[in-house]
């Protein structure tokens, strides 16, 4: 019989629930031990999901011989530091997006993957969602070309808050995090960034971050893409994808997808799940069975991180 993958989660808020939900369906695995910022919220997610340890810190579960990975979902400032403790304990890795908030800190851990040649997996959630793989099936068997990509992210934020109404202990950021997911969804859709322009409106007095943002990109193919970002929207919340390619327009909404009139198009048999989120730990867990580089490993998503890194530059440069 296979011995069952052991996974410890750090960062137990909304997200890391998600991926709790998603493991639950996933054969062979099993839920060890929950991270968090308090030991009554850690010990709470682990009576819920069957975990035998909880504590605050990750060392402690760095420290366990029965746990061969490790999820983080903490805050972004912690990613590339945390994901380099776990691989340096000799466990495999699934960072949730971002990376890091660097382009040092990201190029750092990839270093330390090829060091140890361990599974260092990043949380680029649309390479995952059905709907976005039914687009890049279509582009991998030469039927479609991306012309175009004309993305809105938006939110309505004001404080630091996840996505279950609760405070949370670091603050959220349009660049590094949100336009990660566009930035590498762009790459993999229609080939690797090389112009990138960016543009920022004012800056929170609390906050400290812009709250709108709009970043133009071109891909080797000649492609484009244009990507607004706002936290100050009243409205329909969420990220919105069109994609214009040279023979169909495709408009993605999360695990939804609807051609350009609208019609919706079925993707419920493009992978086992319509969860994206599944998705990608059962790619995660695949890649650690198998021994080998999993879709989007911090490898393969690596670019992302030098595109942000000069966006960051560009904006740093107009202020």
């Amino acid at each position: 019989m296979t011995q069952p993958i052991r996974i410890a989660l750090a960062g137990a808020g909304a997200f890391g629930e998600k991926h709790l939900d998603g493991l639950k369906n996933i054969p062979g695995v099993e839920i060890v031990s929950i991270i968090s910022r308090t030991a009554e919220q850690a010990a709470a997610v682990a009576a819920k999901y069957g975990a035998k340890h909880s504590s605050t810190e990750l060392e402690d579960a760095l420290a366990r011989d029965d746990v061969d990975a490790v999820i983080l979902c903490t805050p972004t400032q912690m990613h590339a530091a945390q994901a380099i403790a776990c691989m340096n304990a000799g466990k495999h890795v699934q960072v949730e997006i971002p990376l890091a908030d660097s382009w040092a800190d990201s190029e750092a851990v990839l270093a330390k993957q090829k060091e140890t040649g361990l599974v260092c997996m990043v949380g680029h959630t649309r390479r995952f969602n059905p709907s976005h793989q039914y687009v890049h099936n279509r582009i991998k068997a030469g039927e479609l070309n991306i012309q175009q990509m004309d993305v809105q992210t938006y939110f309505f934020r004001r404080k630091n808050i996840n996505a279950k109404g609760e405070l949370r202990s670091w603050t959220d950021h349009l660049l590094w995090h949100h336009a990660a997911h566009t930035v590498d969804l762009f790459a993999y859709q229609a080939g690797k960034i090389v112009q990138a322009n960016a543009i920022e409106g004012p800056h929170h007095p609390e906050l400290g971050i812009a709250m709108d943002m709009s970043i133009q990109l071109k891909s080797e193919s000649g492609a484009i893409c244009t990507l607004s970002l706002s936290f100050n929207n009243d409205g329909p919340l969420g990220t919105f994808f069109r994609y214009i390619g040279d023979n169909a327009t495709y408009i993605a909404r999360y695990d939804d997808l609807v051609n350009g009139k609208e019609e919706p198009i079925d993707v419920s048999k493009v992978d086992v799940s319509m969860n994206g989120i599944e998705l990608q730990d059962r790619e995660f867990i695949a890649a650690i069975r198998e021994g080998r580089e999993p879709n989007s490993s911090v490898a393969s998503v690596l670019d992302c991180y030098r595109v942000l890194g000069e966006l960051e530059q560009q904006l740093e440069a107009a202020r």
